[in-house]
């Protein structure tokens, strides 16, 4: 059988870095509920959800990202579409279509098997009058003020330079955000920087 030149094909580099965030403005959080799950499905199935009455404390609760051992996280592809969206500011030559295939970010595993940067600090209950249809509705969400967390950041290195990711995921903070009224939702909130008084650790 005829064979062509062998084509070497090396391992792609890469390096994994943990990147101390510090939030510089509050975090709210809106996990999609197991009661607004349950009203969807009702929905697609034709039924009526009863209407119950409204439960502050439960509406909070449920709004939070928890992980398995009781400590708050938020999910780790908000970080990661933060940073890959900050692309937008660099002009054409940076394309979130390949930043998304260059960098990736692990979390821990939550209760809904979902990845979660483990979010530093106390939640609190805030209530905000927003608007529904046509008409106006209370929600009970958590908020984290004042809030860190690390991010574990694997890129490809012949692709990226180190301090162009960190670049992209300070931009992702100030210009982007994450969880509800974050900045690229014309709202203020969910904003990070990478913590200047700690060190980032490049993991073995």
């Amino acid at each position: 059988m005829a064979t062509g030149p062998e084509v070497p094909i090396n391992r792609i580099a890469s390096e994994t870095l943990r990147v101390p965030i510090l939030g510089t403005s509050p975090l709210i959080c809106h996990k999609f509920s197991e009661k607004a799950k349950r009203q969807m499905l009702d929905a697609m199935q034709g039924r009526k959800t009863p209407k119950q009455p409204k439960d502050p404390q439960a509406d909070y609760e449920s709004s939070l990202y928890k992980l398995k051992d009781d400590t708050f996280g938020f999910p780790i592809l908000a970080f990661k579409s933060a940073t890959v969206g900050a692309a937008r500011f660099y002009g054409k030559d940076v394309k979130m279509t390949e930043l998304r295939q260059f960098v990736f970010m692990r979390g821990e595993i939550g209760e809904d098997n979902i990845g979660l940067a483990v979010i530093d600090g106390e939640p609190h209950m805030r209530e905000d009058v927003v608007r529904v249809g046509q008409g106006t509705d209370l929600r009970y969400r958590g908020e984290f003020w004042p809030w860190s967390t690390t991010l574990t950041v694997t890129y490809v290195t012949s692709a990226l330079q180190r301090s162009s990711l960190l670049s992209l995921i300070d931009a992702g903070g100030l210009g982007v955000g994450v969880g509800e009224w974050r900045v690229e939702k014309r709202g203020e909130y969910g904003c990070y920087q990478i913590n200047s008084d700690r060190e980032i650790e490049v993991v073995k």
